[in-house]
């Protein structure tokens, strides 16, 4: 159910303690010339002591549901919803296909939190806003986190509907300088320079493998690298060509900063892309790329990835 007590909570506040609560909205934050938001310990700490003295859940798996995959949420049990707004520190998601809530439950008899409305670079939030949940989550007692995404297809064998399971990453914003991890490292998180060979846990993807075949989903199943680009712009097609020549296999806007940080924790990740749309690399091509594409094939996928989902945590 959803929870009351924060509710009821944000409306008998005075307006000192709701400035405090709903201060860092994305017109409040870090939009033009504000400074980056530089969040302590003790902020992620508040977050989750909140957030845990107001429902019973104790979560071991969090989920983070890219663009028109919110619905991973509404397979929970038992659920207690937060609106991001009643939440200290949260800022909110404005992108289309995200709502904006986080939502404790149960599936398969795993105690669980899912993200229903991610945050992006090129939202104007800053990398320490945009990674700010995975941290949270560690403090919660998060072990495993599975992050989906909406992902365009750059191996010219995937085709629009696939689903690929990410074996690794190419992490374009850090190439530029922009880590989560810059800055004072905080041992509490994790070591100073941590790894990321292994970022993707191999048993999990194994898991999967062996839960898609079960499912009669092999023919939609590929498995390959996700190469992160700031956005919001869909690529060129030369950028389209150079990223082919990396081994980029699909391509997306968000991902990779989440999944850095939570290695950063120690949590193990499991990571996959619906493939809802071809890259253009053809200059005499009429196809143009679009966010409406993004969710007219999530949709179509939708019902699959959700039992892929569901029925992993069965076997976790």
């Amino acid at each position: 159910m959803e929870s009351p007590d924060l509710t009821v909570a944000s409306s008998t506040t005075d307006s000192s303690v709701m400035e405090a609560l709903h201060f860092h909205g994305i017109s409040q934050s870090v939009c033009g010339s504000s400074p980056p938001a530089l969040y302590k310990y003790e902020d992620y700490r508040e977050t989750a002591d909140q957030l845990l003295s107001y429902t019973e859940q104790r979560p071991k798996i969090a989920i983070i549901c890219g663009s028109g995959l919110g619905g991973l949420a509404d397979l929970l049990d038992n659920k207690t919803v937060f609106p991001y707004k009643d939440i200290p520190h949260f800022p909110n998601s404005t992108i289309l296909g995200h709502v904006s809530q986080l939502v404790f439950g149960e599936l398969q008899g795993k105690q669980c939190v899912c993200v229903q409305g991610r945050f992006h670079f090129y939202e104007g939030y800053d990398i320490a806003m945009v990674t700010y949940p995975v941290r949270v989550f560690f403090l919660l007692g998060v072990e495993t986190l599975i992050i989906t995404n909406a992902a365009g297809g750059l191996n010219p064998n995937f085709k629009v509907g696939d689903i690929m399971l990410i074996k690794d990453h190419i992490n374009m914003p850090g190439f530029a300088g922009h880590s989560p991890l810059c800055g004072h490292n905080d041992e509490r998180f994790g070591v100073r320079f941590p790894c990321m060979s292994d970022a993707y846990d191999k048993d999990l993807s194994s898991l999967a493998k062996e839960t898609a075949e079960e499912q009669g989903c092999s023919s939609f199943i590929q498995q390959g690298v996700y190469c992160m680009l700031a956005g919001p712009t869909f690529e060129t097609i030369a950028e389209c060509r150079a990223l082919q020549k990396l081994g980029a296999d699909a391509v997306g806007m968000s991902t990779v900063l989440e999944v850095v940080v939570a290695r950063h924790c120690g949590l193990l990740v499991f990571g996959l892309s619906l493939i809802t749309n071809k890259v253009v690399t053809d200059y005499n091509s009429q196809e143009k790329a679009n966010h409406d594409e993004v969710l007219e094939t999530t949709g179509m996928r939708t019902q699959d990835l959700l039992r892929m989902v569901s029925n992993l945590l069965s076997k976790m």
